[in-house]
C-alpha cells in the first residue's frame, strides 16, 4: 500500500495569513452542553495554508476548481533540493529528469519561517528560465514550500497558468521526501465554486 507523508500545514487559530487576506476564524459555534453537539465553524480564505491555485486567480476564464478533472491533482512526484538559494536558477537543479505531468516540488527551506513576519515578503523567487523550462516539460503543477514562485504582478504566475498548470503552495515537510526517488502526490482541493482550495497535500512513498 506505501507510505504516506503529509506536506500540509495544520489549519487552525493564530496560522499565518497574506496581508492582503482576512485573519482566519476557527470556532466552536455550538457545543455539547448547550447544544447536545459540537460543530466547529471556519471562515478561512482559499489561499491561505497549504492550497492550490488555478488559472481563475489572476486570468478572468471563468474556470473554477470543481470543474477541473480529478485526475489533475494526483501524480508522480519529482523534488529538488534548492535550499539556500533565494533566487532558483537553471543551474540549481537537474531540470532533465523532469517528465510530462510530473508533479514537480522544490524544497526552499522557507517553510521553517512559516510563523515569521518575514515568510510572506522574503521568500525565494524563481527565474523566468525556470519556469519556462517547466512549461516546455509540460509539467502538471509546480510545489512549493513557499507563498509563491515570484511577486508582484505575478508574471510567472499567468505564464504557468496559460500553459493549464497549476500551482500548490504553502507545502511542509519536504524534507522527509527529499532522498526518495520514487513517490507520487496528492493534493484533491475541496469541490467548491472557487480559483482555488485549500488542500490535503501527501507524498505516497511507492
Amino acid at each position: 500500500m506505501g507510505r504516506f507523508i503529509d506536506l500540509s500545514h495544520k489549519i487552525e487559530n493564530g496560522m499565518p495569513v497574506h496581508s492582503f487576506d482576512n485573519k482566519m476564524n476557527l470556532y466552536l459555534d455550538k457545543n455539547i452542553k448547550t447544544h447536545k453537539y459540537n460543530n466547529s465553524r471556519l471562515e478561512i480564505g482559499m489561499h491561505a495554508g497549504t492550497h492550490i491555485d488555478i488559472s481563475s486567480h489572476l486570468i478572468d476564464d471563468n474556470k473554477i476548481i470543481a470543474e477541473i478533472d480529478i485526475n489533475n491533482f494526483t501524480g508522480p512526484g519529482k523534488i529538488f533540493d534548492v535550499r539556500g538559494k533565494r533566487t532558483i536558477k537553471r543551474c540549481d537543479f537537474n531540470g532533465e529528469i523532469i517528465c510530462n505531468n510530473d508533479i514537480t516540488i522544490f524544497c526552499t527551506g522557507h517553510s521553517s519561517c512559516y510563523y515569521q513576519e518575514n515568510y510572506f515578503t522574503q521568500y525565494p523567487v524563481f527565474e523566468t528560465e525556470v519556469i519556462d523550462l517547466l512549461i516546455e516539460k509540460k509539467i502538471k503543477i509546480l510545489g512549493i514550500d513557499s507563498p509563491s514562485p515570484d511577486k508582484f504582478p505575478y508574471e510567472e504566475h499567468i505564464k504557468l497558468f496559460k500553459n493549464d498548470i497549476l500551482i500548490l503552495e504553502n507545502l511542509t515537510n519536504l524534507e522527509k521526501i527529499l532522498n526518495i526517488k520514487e513517490f507520487d502526490i496528492f493534493a484533491f482541493p475541496l469541490k467548491i465554486h472557487a480559483e482555488a482550495s485549500l488542500v490535503r497535500a501527501i507524498a505516497k512513498i511507492n
